[in-house]
């Protein structure tokens, strides 16, 4: 096993990783920027590094700087977590370059993948199935109409570098085209400097379902089942839980042989996500890989009781996997909720500042991977996910109330966050029924109305019974005497109402 390893990242993610370390008792070495100083994962690394400014492009998406203290540290190994350079060839291959192993797949296994249009390809010569549409590039608004010409409207124009909804566009019809696939192409040029975009049969209400997968060195594949993703807000994942409420023994060893099938396809190792869109017949199509750590992997560690991030550690290291797909056995029901710094009471506008009150839950079957502390201020530079929130139940019913109970556990304030989105969410009869897809937000927003918080409607109420007791003095005098524990509302009321 490796004598260091170096985290190239920050946040929940970096911490994440950091305690794998810990329990496998490797050192571990971490960077910051200025805006992390008292970052969480600054705090916990074994040794931490100064990266540069704040802005990411200063920091932490410099390369040279990041290989530099690699071999400063006298790190064996390097693990980019998901998101910044997490998916950069060039930096997977200055890793190879520089002796260090980077703990993901090879940087020739990236480029492939990470091509939408070239990872299409290689799947089609697999024989799995894919979303009809154009075989290649498409630049011209002459070819795109020849070939809406034989899928129909509406289509779905795609940016073939990069993810996470940027360079999407959904056109329905004609007059829409030009427009979309201009602002496609400058928006993916923007987010991933290639302006590449090619064009998908859109699929109307498909749920978003993925697999898990873990392949070593030695041609050794399993997937660790399946994760639904279908809650989503401009194509990117707000909720995910496991099992996927739709699947059945059938449909999950399709998808599931499938997924191992892509894998080996595409020469792939360590782990990495198959994603597939299942329309309301059941039929599934792949959309693409993942060719790192996901957002989303607890849900699968929840389920499965396999450690991801120290798995990847193995077979970085040159280790066999240890299990067979038969050896790995499903158990309960498992859901995540990403807290984001974000007001969706305001279009989910980003929100930063100090934390001045942090309270997280807990008991049995909660897990809370968390990147903040009570203090901390919340930077403007990077992705608003501060905290993942997770519940494990026997049962999908049981998994929804403790979340639920979870949810109204927990305090965050100083900033707006996601946590009264979810709330809405777990207490709305569809999902409640397993029954949506990826258009379930749009649907939601529109007819459910928020409301006030337990909290805040405890300390209204506190106020005003003062005031009907006479006692004026000390409301203007004491702030503090009108904030309520919201540990003792926990579960009394629900936060959001149906309109």
């Amino acid at each position: 096993m490796f004598r260091k390893i170096l985290v190239a990242n920050r946040g929940e993610i970096a911490v994440r990783v950091l305690r794998a370390c810990r329990e496998m008792n490797i050192p571990s070495v971490t960077v910051y920027s200025d805006a992390d100083r008292n970052a969480l994962h600054a705090r916990y690394a074994d040794e931490v590094y100064y990266l540069g400014p704040a802005p990411a492009t200063e920091s932490y998406l410099r390369i040279g700087k990041i290989v530099e203290i690699a071999k400063k540290a006298k790190a064996e190994a390097i693990h980019p977590g998901y998101g910044f350079l997490a998916e950069n060839t060039e930096f997977a291959h200055a890793c190879e370059e520089s002796g260090i192993v980077f703990i993901g797949p090879t940087s020739q296994a990236i480029e492939l993948l990470g091509d939408k249009i070239a990872s299409k390809k290689t799947m089609t010569k697999a024989g799995i199935p894919v979303i009809p549409g154009s075989a290649g590039a498409v630049d011209k608004e002459d070819i795109a109409t020849k070939i809406i010409e034989e899928i129909g409207f509406p289509v779905l124009i795609k940016a073939a570098g990069g993810g996470g909804g940027k360079g999407m566009r959904v056109v329905w019809e004609r007059k829409e085209l030009a427009g979309s696939m201009k602002q496609a192409m400058n928006e993916a040029r923007s987010a991933f400097g290639n302006p590449t975009i090619f064009i998908e049969k859109f699929l109307e209400a498909p749920r978003h379902v993925e697999f898990q997968i873990l392949a070593d060195t030695h041609g050794n594949v399993v997937h660790l089942f399946e994760r639904e993703c279908s809650v989503q807000r401009r194509h990117q994942k707000l909720i995910e839980e496991a099992p996927s409420a739709i699947m059945t023994q059938e449909l999950r060893k399709k998808m599931g042989d499938a997924a191992v099938k892509a894998v080996k396809a595409s020469d792939y190792t360590n782990a990495g996500t198959v994603e597939f869109m299942v329309d309301k017949n059941r039929n599934f199509y792949f959309l693409e890989m993942n060719t790192r750590l996901q957002v989303e992997h607890p849900v699968t560690e929840l389920i499965t009781g396999i450690d991801i991030v120290k798995e990847q550690f193995k077979i970085a290291a040159g280790d066999s996997l240890s299990f067979e797909q038969e050896d790995i056995e499903m158990n309960g029901t498992a859901i995540e909720c990403r807290i984001s710094a974000e007001d969706p009471q305001n279009n989910f506008a980003p929100s930063t500042g100090k934390i001045i009150e942090l309270i997280e839950p807990g008991g049995i079957g909660v897990r809370v991977d968390s990147g903040v502390y009570e203090g901390f201020e919340v930077p403007i530079y990077y992705d608003p996910l501060i905290a993942k929130l997770l519940v494990w139940a026997p049962k999908r019913e049981n998994a929804i109330l403790r979340m639920k109970r979870a949810l109204n556990e927990y305090t965050i304030r100083g900033i707006k966050t996601s946590i009264p989105f979810h709330r809405l969410v777990m207490d709305h009869p569809k999902f409640m029924e397993g029954d949506y897809d990826t258009t379930f937000i749009d649907k939601v927003l529109g007819k459910i109305e928020y409301t006030k918080s337990n909290y805040e409607v405890a300390a209204i109420s506190a106020v005003i019974d003062r005031m009907l007791t006479g006692d004026r003095a000390k409301i203007s005098s004491a702030h503090a005497d009108t904030e309520v524990n919201p540990w003792k509302l926990a579960g009394r009321q629900h936060l959001m109402k149906r309109g």
